[in-house]
């Protein structure tokens, strides 16, 4: 099972994200354990999850393999390489590609509590290093 270390070619819809999160959290799963996992708390039904999966096997952030009947079904994305490239695309279309406008946005809609202030200023001092 080969991990690919850049984000799909196309985005990947907030369901989409939801199928990815189990696969991430546990894999490799069948198309009902995946169910099992994100039916439940999205009132999806298992051809909503079968039509996800392959939509993100056509995507490539999700590769298979036959078990028997059925198969199973592995992220081919890292989840922490995804989550660098929105955040890279999310500063850049928002922000201009600069963090700090980002911070500035969040510190002045009282998005940041006390903790993430001392969370960013350890990693701040860490980076400075």
């Amino acid at each position: 099972m080969a991990k690919r270390k850049q984000a799909p070619g196309e985005r990947i819809s907030d369901a989409e994200h939801a199928v990815m999160e189990a696969l991430w959290d546990k894999n490799p799963l069948s198309a009902s354990e995946v169910c099992d996992r994100v039916c439940a708390a999205n009132d999806w039904s298992i051809p909503t999850v079968k039509t996800l999966l392959s939509r993100l096997v056509t995507k490539g952030a999700v590769g298979t393999e036959p078990e028997g009947r059925k198969f199973l079904y592995h992220p081919l994305v890292e989840r922490d390489d995804y989550v660098g490239g929105e955040s890279r695309r999310l500063v850049d279309r928002l922000f201009g590609g600069r963090a700090a406008p980002l911070f500035a946005h969040l510190a002045e809609n009282e998005a940041l509590t006390d903790e993430d202030l001392e969370e960013i200023e350890a990693l701040l001092r860490e980076m400075r290093k």
